[in-house]
């Protein structure tokens, strides 16, 4: 038998050097392809260990391709290259047959990247020694660089968390809501004290502008939701009544006194409706700042999709915060509170009535999506003391970034101020 490039060896089959080229592109692309579906439609919006295991798995099928086809036909054979295949797939399947925490996640964050570095550095040199083709620097080593690069963003990742863990980087203090910390700042002196709840992925931080011109007139609380800025991460998921729970609890630790003018901008709106609904007592007014409408899934045309796509996006975050791309926490809640938001929407329908407490609807006009319009005005019903105030230039994101976008948002704040205290109609205007 001969095993020249081109000749028949005795069982039948063809081999050859040329073909080794095609085999190496069609592995790695195979093993990307096997990821991307199982991540992004097989497991679409799964828990972290499930994402990651199932990606792993996903690429090891391509190492896996490389072996058999290199061995079945080239005189290449590349038999290493069942070394990351088993690796991949081995620890992938642990991670979705075990189950692990969030924890031991964290606690595998300080293993998996050394291991995956002393992996790639022993698959250059077997690729060096085995491969002899174009293939190997065009396509293999830039695949090792890129999975070098993951391992050192495995390593500033994990010590990112570590350091960040405890650390307070803006004026406020952590209280302890149960078990975790909250992130608080309030500033100023007066009644009512209005509570600012952010957004959807945002931080109290967005808030400085409105804060400021507002302290300027009565106290103002601005905080983190667990596993947001500042703020220590929850042990699992919450729904809207979590939040609202651990505002409540956040609120009696710092010693301010209810009842609360309560402002939340887009999904926070959906948080101080619920608040509203379990605490009633401690309300004085709301401000809904472009506030989202607790019918988006079902009376938005466009939302739903645009729900599922995100849903799906934000699932992939806890597994590339291990890269160092941003932080684990943050991912974390970024996923979590994605995926109870239509939890919180039916949670927030539970607030039927304001009563005659002041109640202002700011609406951002500018790229509003179809359908957003009416179901702002729909909620000026929960209160028979309430006004809408439409901004025609302004958008979803500049109503809280715009200087002056930020001025109406603060003077709208500033007039339901002005009619809890007083207690009269708010103003118009």
């Amino acid at each position: 038998m001969t095993t020249a490039a081109g000749a028949t060896p005795t069982d039948g089959r063809p081999k050859s050097s040329r073909s080794i080229g095609w085999i190496v592109a069609a592995s790695l692309i195979a093993g990307a392809v096997a990821a991307i579906v199982l991540v992004g439609f097989v497991f679409a919006g799964a828990e972290e260990h499930v994402i990651t295991g199932s990606a792993m798995i996903g690429f090891g099928l391509g190492w896996a391709l490389l072996a058999l086809l290199s061995v079945w036909l080239t005189d290449q054979p590349q038999r290493w290259a069942i070394v990351p295949a088993a690796y991949m797939m081995l620890v992938g399947a642990g991670l979705l047959i075990s189950e692990p925490s969030d924890e031991t996640m964290t606690l595998l964050g300080w293993v998996w990247p050394p291991v995956l570095l002393a992996l790639v550095v022993w698959m250059f040199v077997q690729a060096r020694k085995h491969l002899r083709s174009r293939a190997r620097v065009w396509l293999l080593y830039p695949v090792l660089g890129v999975l070098a690069l993951a391992a050192l963003g495995g390593v500033y990742g994990a010590i990112r968390e570590s350091i960040e863990s405890d650390v307070i980087q803006m004026p406020g203090e952590l209280v302890d809501v149960g078990g975790y910390r909250l992130y608080v700042n309030c500033a100023g002196s007066g009644s009512p004290t209005v509570v600012l709840e952010a957004g959807l992925w945002q931080s109290s931080a967005y808030w400085e502008s409105i804060a400021t011109a507002v302290a300027a007139d009565t106290r103002v609380c601005v905080y983190d939701r667990a596993g947001r800025g500042q703020s220590d991460p929850a042990p699992g998921p919450q729904d809207g009544i979590a939040i609202a729970t651990d505002l409540h609890a956040l609120l009696d630790g710092v010693q301010v006194d209810g009842p609360y003018l309560l402002v939340g901008h887009s999904s926070g709106g959906v948080y101080v409706k619920i608040f509203a609904s379990e605490y009633p007592d401690e309300v004085a007014g709301m401000v809904l700042l472009d506030a989202q409408p607790i019918e988006a899934l079902i009376e938005l045309p466009n939302y739903p999709a645009f729900y599922d796509r995100t849903r799906t996006i934000s699932a992939l975050a806890p597994s590339l915060a291990r890269l160092g791309v941003f932080p684990v926490a943050f991912a974390r809640s970024v996923r979590d509170e994605f995926a109870e938001l239509p939890t919180a929407l039916q949670q927030a329908a539970a607030l039927t009535s304001l009563g005659d407490r002041p109640l202002i609807v700011v609406t951002a006009a500018a790229e509003a999506e179809e359908g957003w319009p009416p179901l702002q005005e729909r909620m000026l019903n929960l209160s028979t003391n309430s006004v809408h105030r439409v901004l025609a230039d302004a958008t979803h994101a500049s109503l809280i970034e715009d200087e002056s976008d930020a001025a109406v948002a603060s003077q709208a704040i500033l007039d339901a101020v002005e009619s809890v205290r007083t207690g009269t109609q708010v103003a118009d205007s």
